[in-house]
């Protein structure tokens, strides 16, 4: 899979510059030498030097130059392998530049992205990431109706992080709601955040949770019984 980065500039040569330097945020050191450009546009001055239209150039390198190369497939399902090939195409789409690693189990199928720069895959409070998620569930969902399995979709370890985050609020926000006798509000949060909470006190005795709201600003609400 190549990596693709298009940039502008004044000119062609501050147009390569800029697309090296991009390229270079992804991964520092990289040879310069190894790197294809693809001129678009030259630019051009308007009249009497009024305006101009920028130059445009594609920088392309090979992502197993820049350390990003396909995980192992030998022990992957036809599912698994049909799965990965989704989110290599979702991010791929999305600019992001990573590896994919799959776990599988009897229930779920894991695709854990790895990379320089994974921000714009998970988004901000987890949105992006949850968002592909979900697009990717409803797309196997659709072409597997008899062979069912969870996707999960994660990114330099997020889900463990935002779980153990969630799960320290909730229990904190139910005691504050024992203590107080009164509901707690938590702040809006995505389908898969809220399961999270849920799940997490289901067991937690003298409370219970609601999802109430509309999106995107539903929330959790914890109740004492």
């Amino acid at each position: 899979m190549d990596v693709r980065v298009e940039a502008t500039g004044e000119t062609v040569g501050e147009a390569k510059w800029a697309a090296l330097r991009e390229l270079e945020k992804r991964q520092p050191g990289l040879d310069k030498s190894i790197v294809r450009f693809q001129v678009v546009t030259e630019g051009e001055r308007g009249l009497l030097g009024v305006g101009y239209a920028p130059a445009r150039v594609v920088a392309t390198v090979d992502s197993a130059a820049m350390g990003i190369e396909d995980g192992p497939r030998e022990d992957e399902s036809e599912l698994a392998e049909e799965a990965r090939a989704l989110i290599e195409r979702i991010i791929d789409g999305i600019g992001v530049v990573g590896r994919i690693d799959v776990e599988e189990d009897k229930e779920s199928i894991t695709l854990s992205c790895t990379g320089p720069d994974l921000g714009m895959l998970i988004g901000r409070h987890g949105q992006t990431i949850d968002a592909v998620q979900y697009l990717a569930n409803a797309a196997m969902y659709r072409r597997h109706p008899e062979d069912r399995k969870e996707i999960v979709v994660d990114a330099a370890g997020y889900r463990a992080r935002r779980r153990a985050s969630l799960e320290a609020i909730a229990a904190r926000s139910a005691e504050r709601a024992l203590s107080d006798g009164e509901p707690v509000e938590l702040e809006p949060m995505t389908a898969v955040e809220r399961k999270v909470v849920h799940i997490h006190l289901k067991e937690f005795d003298g409370v219970e949770t609601t999802s109430e709201g509309t999106e995107p600003n539903r929330f959790v609400v914890i109740h004492p019984v």
